[in-house]
């Protein structure tokens, strides 16, 4: 089965043909999708969106981007919403201080707020990291000691420290169309070092089409070409990645049944 582990299908650019894009991922042998919450005060469009497709479930949480819309949030507003039938993992959260959108001491805290949800749940959660690789290790270590969960390091491109030190928490980490690209030589040295059973896949659609769809939306459907660069780049066939990166995603998500 191939599983998408990380679509923004409530994306604006979806707004006119999100059914087709749906259609689509199926056609190309996409079983299952995982809509990822950016912000809990538009959490109930991505729910709806899981709510209403058997193959499609959500997450809950807000991006570091977002964090300054709501810098008091506490990790008992995102455990009433994760409460929820399809919801299947706290965020995406974390740090971003290369655009810096939100002031970097909210992020922090709100980033805190979600993985004492995940302890408290015993859902993923889902780690967006960018030119943060120290703080966002010491938090992942600090929150860890208080009491362990799991956690994804998605669409990972940070450097090979940070990918040990999560690895040493036990996380799993996502590879996106970024391995894709010509210049990513160095996101594609860490994927060759990354724990074969901890892998999965996603398309962080509408964003990074992979080649040789890039400069494109990218959707769903386009998920095989990331498989097919993860299998060339780890030595699978593209088969054993399939089945590697569903068994990885089913060892995560397990709030999900699998077929």
């Amino acid at each position: 089965m191939l599983i998408d582990s990380h679509v923004n299908l409530h994306a604006p650019q979806f707004a006119d043909d999100r059914q087709a894009v749906i259609d689509r991922a199926r056609e190309a042998g996409i079983g299952l999708m995982v809509n990822i919450s950016d912000k809990v005060s538009t959490f109930e469009t991505t729910y709806a969106i899981a709510e209403a497709n058997a193959d499609i479930w959500a997450t809950v949480g807000t991006h570091p981007h977002e964090a300054k819309e709501n810098p008091s949030l506490k990790a008992g507003d995102l455990l009433r919403l994760a409460d929820r039938p399809r919801v299947v993992g706290i965020g995406e959260c974390g740090l971003d201080f290369h655009y810096d959108l939100s002031p970097r001491d909210i992020q922090a805290a709100v980033f805190r707020q979600h993985a004492i949800a995940a302890r408290e749940t015993g859902l993923p959660l889902v780690v967006h990291t960018r030119e943060a690789d120290d703080v966002m290790g010491d938090i992942l270590e600090e929150e860890y000691a208080a009491g362990p969960f799991r956690l994804l390091m998605h669409c990972y491109t940070s450097g090979p420290e940070l990918a040990r030190r999560a690895a040493a928490l036990g996380a799993w980490f996502s590879v996106s169309g970024i391995a894709t690209f010509k210049a990513a030589q160095d996101v594609r040295d860490i994927i060759a070092d990354m724990p074969a059973d901890r892998i999965i896949v996603e398309t962080d659609c509408p964003y990074l089409a992979p080649v040789p769809m890039r400069g494109r939306r990218n959707e769903p459907a386009f998920l095989p070409h990331v498989l097919a660069k993860l299998a060339e780049i780890r030595g699978w066939t593209v088969a054993e990645a399939e089945q590697r990166t569903e068994d990885a995603f089913f060892a995560l998500f397990d709030r999900i049944p699998r077929p």
